[in-house]
C-alpha cells in the first residue's frame, strides 16, 4: 500500500511540474503575441553576424515589410526594404544595388502576421535571460525576446545564399510614426 502511495505522489508530482511548466510557456507565447499585436514600428541599433563577419548600425522598421537601415561603416552602407523591393546604396560610392528577397526567411520577420505565425508555431524554450521561439517553416528561424520584458532582442536565420546571420538588437523606440518616403526604394543608377 505504501508503493502504491509513494508511486502516486510521485506521478502527481511529475504532472503537477509538467501542467505548471506549460501553463508557464503559454503564458509567455500569450504576452509575446499581445505585445506584437500593439506594435507598429521600432527603432532600434543592431549587431548582424554573418557567419565571421560583424557588421553595426541602426534601423527603423514599420510593419508591414518596410525597413531601413544605415550601417556604421566606410562604405556608409543603407538599406531600404518596401514590401518585396531591397535596396542597398552604398553611398560613399554612390552605387545602388537591387536584390531579390522573395525568397527570404527575412521577410518573416518584417510581416507582423508572419512574425505572429512564428510565435504561436514555434517551440518555446527559456533560458534565464531570453524567450528563444525556434520554428522549423521552410527554413529554420529562431527568434529571441528578452525575458524581462518580452522585447524582441534579435534572430538567427539561415539566408537564401545559405549564409548563418545572427542578428541582435536594442530597441530605442516603438510605434513611432514615420514621414512618408522614409522607405522609398532608391533608383538603380
Amino acid at each position: 500500500m505504501l508503493v502504491n502511495v509513494k508511486f502516486f505522489k510521485e506521478k502527481f508530482l511529475i504532472s503537477f511540474f509538467l501542467l505548471i511548466t506549460t501553463s508557464l510557456l503559454a503564458n509567455e507565447k500569450d504576452q509575446i503575441i499581445a505585445q506584437l499585436n500593439n506594435l507598429n514600428s521600432l527603432e532600434f541599433t543592431f549587431d548582424q553576424m554573418i557567419n565571421e563577419k560583424t557588421e553595426r548600425g541602426s534601423c527603423i522598421l514599420e510593419f508591414p515589410g518596410k525597413l531601413k537601415c544605415n550601417y556604421f561603416d566606410d562604405k556608409e552602407k543603407e538599406l531600404v526594404i518596401n514590401n518585396k523591393r531591397l535596396a542597398i546604396t552604398q553611398k560613399r560610392y554612390n552605387k545602388t544595388y537591387h536584390y531579390p528577397i522573395s525568397k527570404s526567411p527575412f521577410l518573416s520577420i518584417l510581416y507582423k502576421d508572419k512574425l505572429l505565425e512564428i510565435v504561436q508555431s514555434g517551440e518555446l524554450e527559456l533560458t534565464d535571460k531570453v524567450v528563444k521561439l525556434i520554428y522549423f517553416g521552410d527554413n529554420e528561424i529562431t527568434i529571441f525576446f528578452n525575458k524581462k520584458d518580452l522585447n524582441l532582442k534579435g534572430w538567427e536565420i539561415k539566408d537564401q545564399y545559405n549564409n548563418n546571420i545572427n542578428f541582435s538588437l536594442n530597441i530605442v523606440a516603438k510605434n513611432d510614426v514615420f514621414k512618408k518616403g522614409t522607405f522609398k526604394v532608391p533608383e538603380i543608377n
